[in-house]
């Protein structure tokens, strides 16, 4: 698995986020926001480390179900989840490095099968 680079206009369903198993980031966004396109650079760097986590793109937006279960206010926002339980978030984030960090986190996770 790698990074995703095409957001779904189709969302999954919440219960079927929350039954995914492993490392999964879900991205909130839209491919004409400037912030979540300016972010897209920071994420291939911190994904490129992480090949083993499933990344979601769902474009997001007024009345779109999923977005506002995760109470999404700001894109990009990245929803961190292991085994369909979020551990961490980040909105509009500005560096790499925090997002490495998170992926750590929930990659560690399921390699240790926590």
């Amino acid at each position: 698995m790698a990074m995703t680079h095409t957001f779904e206009t189709i969302e999954p369903a919440r219960a079927e986020i929350d039954r995914l198993s492993g490392p999964v980031v879900l991205e909130f966004g839209a491919p004409w926001c400037s912030y979540c396109q300016a972010a897209q650079g920071l994420l291939q760097t911190a994904f490129d480390s992480h090949p083993a986590v499933r990344h979601i793109k769902v474009e997001d937006g007024k009345g779109k179900p999923l977005g506002r279960s995760f109470k999404v206010k700001l894109w990009p926002t990245l929803i961190f989840l292991d085994n369909g339980q979020e551990t961490a978030r980040l909105v509009r984030p500005a560096d790499a490095e925090g997002i490495g960090e998170a992926l750590t986190r929930i990659d560690s996770a399921s390699l240790t099968g926590r």
